[in-house]
């Protein structure tokens, strides 16, 4: 039937509008980690290399949160509209940049922005689509997230070799107006339900102080074994603790059965993703002497099972009528584990097994970060969806960047051990075991909630598009 497609003129325009929103902060992202060395070198700015991706990060945590908690009074509409011109905005600047500090700036525009527009599009996807429907659009949208990942370093890296890096920005503008020309006028006819109104005081300032203590805690860590390392960290974890217990749901540093445990265990599973990918790269390219474009078809491989999984679920989503869901994040999770075991001690790694380990790693991430936001959707309760959303969006951003922060000061302080870097990255991937393994924890726990709650349309809000 039309109707259950997402494609079906009803959600043609959204449907196509978001995914290349997604496509385009993806490839975005990719092609700045390909050409940053080389906009450093450029601009005379290695010094502060590590800001071209830290300023995006806590940009975007601010972004996310920040819109997360305005868009349930204000809708999606106009917050979009504004994440898209700080985004744009971010590109032309950097685009132009004359120096680093410029170009940080705008990186920090970017982040706000990418992280805006992601909560943006997950309201609208609460909003628009029905429940049976959420599972597919959810696919569609990991996969155009994910699809970049396998071309794009490679189109950014000749766009760079073979004209200039200023360019990578200049032609994410074009895929960015097309996304902004679908998508916003259906925006604009979302209506948000009608709630009563809480009162938000000070969640830009917990937003900025959440920001400035990631910053630096993750200085801090750029800095152990040294002891002024280590007081940044301290003084950053404290700085982090209170927005953390009030900006998130409650209960979710805790594994709070429900929404909370949920939100917890994507930013667990999705953070031991993340990492595992980075330390792949370190660890074929500087242990096992592999050149970074074959280390770079190596990670592909799991981004392609990821693609592959993300559109199967959602036949089966449909074919149990959302029955199997926690299931299927349990099951993604034990295969993350699978996955990241295979390739966790570094000395025995070869390409064959770094091959079976991302595939099998991408198919758990496949099932388990698609399905969760499904799940997330259908727990959030009426005139929740905007921070909802940001909770999701949030989960995908922060957690990844500092679990990134720790297995990298895990390695640093190895080596100042002289400990072997086979033996650092093994170290690293372990760390990435536990988190898999406390995000196993936390999924258990939702299932208590979800349980109660098995209606599949269980906080939808229906809007007329």
């Amino acid at each position: 039937m039309a109707s259950q497609s997402i494609f079906a003129p009803r959600y043609l325009a959204l449907s196509i509008g978001i995914i290349l929103a997604a496509m385009t902060i993806g490839f975005e992202g990719l092609a700045v980690t390909t050409v940053a060395p080389a906009i450093a070198g450029d601009l005379q700015g290695i010094h502060l290399f590590g800001w071209i991706f830290s300023a995006y990060l806590l940009a975007q945590i601010v972004g996310t949160l920040v819109i997360g908690r305005q868009i349930d009074r204000k809708g999606p509409a106009l917050l979009f509209t504004i994440a898209i011109i700080l985004f744009a905005v971010g590109l032309i600047i950097a685009a132009i940049a004359s120096n680093m500090y410029v170009l940080i700036a705008s990186r920090a525009l970017q982040g706000f922005g990418a992280g805006a527009m992601y909560t943006c599009i997950y309201t609208a996807i609460s909003l628009s689509y029905p429940d049976a429907l959420r599972a597919k659009i959810l696919g569609a949208l990991g996969t155009a997230y994910v699809l970049p990942s396998m071309l794009g370093p490679y189109v950014a890296g000749l766009i760079a070799s073979q004209w200039s890096w200023r360019f990578v920005f200049w032609g994410v503008l074009p895929f960015l107006l097309l996304a902004v020309l679908l998508s916003l006028p259906v925006f604009r006819k979302l209506k948000m339900p009608d709630v009563v109104e809480k009162k938000e005081a000070g969640v830009i300032g917990m937003s900025v102080v959440l920001a400035v203590g990631t910053g630096i805690f993750l200085s801090g860590l750029g800095m152990l074994p040294k002891m002024l390392g280590a007081v940044l960290l301290l003084i950053g974890l404290l700085l982090m603790a209170q927005p953390l217990r009030k900006l998130l749901p409650k209960g979710t540093m805790v594994f709070r059965p429900g929404l909370s445990s949920l939100i917890a265990s994507r930013g667990l599973f999705f953070a031991a993703y993340v990492c595992t990918q980075n330390f792949l790269v370190l660890a074929l390219t500087d242990t096992k002497g592999l050149a970074a474009d074959h280390a770079g078809l190596v990670v592909a491989s799991a981004a392609l099972s990821w693609c592959i999984v993300a559109i199967l679920q959602a036949r089966w989503d449909a074919a149990d009528q959302g029955r199997g869901r926690n299931k299927r994040i349990i099951a993604g999770i034990m295969l993350m584990l699978l996955g990241i075991g295979i390739m966790v001690f570094v000395p025995t790694l070869n390409v064959v097994l770094a091959v079976i380990g991302e595939i099998i790693a991408g198919i758990g991430i496949g099932l388990a970060h698609t399905t969760s936001g499904t799940v997330a959707f259908s727990l959030a309760k009426e005139g929740e969806a905007g921070q909802v959303s940001g909770s999701l969006q949030f989960a995908d951003s922060f957690t990844p960047g500092v679990a990134i922060g720790i297995g990298g000061a895990i390695i640093a302080i190895s080596q100042t051990a002289a400990i072997s870097m086979e033996a650092a990255i093994t170290l690293a991937m372990v760390f990435n075991i536990v988190l898999v393994l406390l995000s196993l924890l936390a999924s258990s726990r939702t299932k208590l909630a979800q349980s109660s709650s098995q209606e599949p349309q269980a906080g939808t809000v229906r809007n007329e598009i």
